[in-house]
């Protein structure tokens, strides 16, 4: 029901250590002096801010703002999440949250619903796409931030909730109570399109592999077969969990390395392989087409890393995000968490994606989006403080492919005229249709 920034690859959620080591030379002297002096400092400034500042300060607030700041010293992606922003954290990587079930945004002040989550509290209620919220248990929330708004609808599954609607062509307010409930989120869908299986990810969050696992055998039973090929999109899919993207990885690959992971120590590398001796590749050999656009990052990549280099699928669209880089979440008890960047993840042929990116095998703009050469692309690399790669990725292969390449030369018009809406999508079941027919040859002699 909330909107994220940013994406989060979670390791692991481990507790927080306090190891005290007894200074054994004069080097580790050193180094405690200079972080005795620097730590002085910084109580320095915490005083003076408290007893000279203009107004009163609570110490929470200083303390957070000092935390805050560090980690931004740090890269984009470590964090000190509390409130909110750590049951936004939750969320993601649980999948589910206690609340109502809908995707609102703000809209000149007020709460508007983008969509009702199907067969859940709102939906059932009548809430419409549409609709605004005014009043949450009677108080009115305009003027509200959307994040505040957003925490008064979340809650316990169980308890109730009053809202108040305004519907356009209605006169009158429309009043509801609901009964919050434990809203699962669905980040795999699945659909048949021409005898191919479009498996669509949207993120990484728990039992994420299982869905995909689900999604190839329901293709299958729609079928009485297996489908031509599959096409696993992954656009505009900000990552998640690992080892969830390891888990949609092994649903495709018999055997070999899915993802390594190296830490401060380029010594300690941590290899993950595909588990064939459990699953085996699922898809049976059928080509696999992976879509990705500049929105696909972190365990997203690490899936796209790994087919393509494993030669088991063809990676299709846009270069994709460069955020190869792998956060531990701590529990630091109340209600907050440290997220940190403890190690860079390496795609099985040793490639790291910071940066960089993965670069589609066919570079394929979308077409269909009538502001695709104007829009701005924003990546990992337009971050302040992001890792450095030392391979740099061209920017602007992509655009140039599409200027002069002739099958990429239809304007969105004349796409929409022909009734096609997702040109990538389109050309990806094409392309399916071809590599399909080529095998049938091939084995019929």
């Amino acid at each position: 029901m909330s909107r994220f920034t940013t994406s989060l690859f979670q390791a692991s959620a481990i507790a927080a250590v306090l190891a005290i080591v007894p200074i054994g030379t004069s080097a580790m002297a050193a180094v405690d002096t200079g972080t005795y002096r620097e730590m002085s400092v910084f109580l320095d400034v915490f005083n003076r801010v408290k007893a000279e500042y203009v107004d009163k300060v609570d110490d929470k607030v200083l303390v957070k703002g000092a935390i805050q700041g560090m980690l931004a010293a740090l890269d984009p992606h470590s964090a000190y999440e509390t409130g909110l922003d750590y049951d936004n954290l939750k969320i993601q990587t649980m999948g589910s949250y206690g609340g109502l079930g809908l995707t609102v945004t703000m809209e000149d002040g007020a709460v508007k619903v983008m969509s009702p989550q199907p067969d859940a509290p709102g939906a059932r209620a009548g809430i419409k796409s549409g609709d605004y919220i005014t009043h949450i248990d009677g108080k009115l929330i305009f003027g509200d931030s959307l994040d505040e708004s957003i925490q008064k609808m979340r809650g316990a599954p169980g308890t109730k909730v009053a809202l108040t609607l305004l519907r356009p062509g209605r006169d009158k307010p429309i009043q509801v109570t609901l009964v919050r409930e434990k809203i699962v989120q669905k980040p795999v869908k699945w659909s048949v399109k021409d005898g191919v299986g479009v498996i669509t990810i949207t993120a990484f969050s728990e039992h994420t592999g299982e869905a995909v696992t689900g999604a190839i055998r329901g293709i299958v039973k729609q079928l009485g077969h297996d489908p031509l090929g599959y096409i696993i999109d992954l656009r505009d899919n900000g990552g998640g969990l690992r080892d969830e993207s390891i888990a949609v990885a092994d649903n495709f690959l018999s055997s070999g390395e899915i993802v390594s992971q190296r830490g401060r120590d380029k010594a300690d590398i941590e290899p993950f392989y595909a588990e064939s001796y459990v699953k085996g590749d699922l898809a049976h050999g059928v080509p696999i087409i992976v879509l990705t656009n500049a929105g696909t990052a972190s365990a997203s990549e690490i899936v796209a890393g790994a087919l393509q280099d494993h030669h088991r699928a063809l990676v299709m669209g846009e270069r994709s995000f460069g955020k190869g880089s792998v956060q531990t979440v701590i529990d630091l008890g109340d209600n907050a968490a440290l997220r940190l960047t403890t190690s860079r993840y390496y795609t099985p042929s040793g490639r790291s994606v910071q940066e960089g990116g993965i670069e589609p095998d066919i570079a394929v703009p979308q077409l269909s989006d009538p502001d695709y050469k104007s829009r701005p692309v924003f990546r990992e690399d337009d971050l302040r403080r992001h890792l450095i790669n030392e391979v740099k990725a061209n920017n602007g292969a992509l655009e140039e492919d599409g200027k002069v390449d002739p099958r990429f030369a239809a304007t969105a018009d004349e796409l929409k005229a022909k009734g096609v809406d997702d040109f990538q999508l389109s050309y990806a079941l094409k392309t399916l249709a071809r590599l399909s027919s080529t095998q049938s040859v091939t084995a019929a002699k």
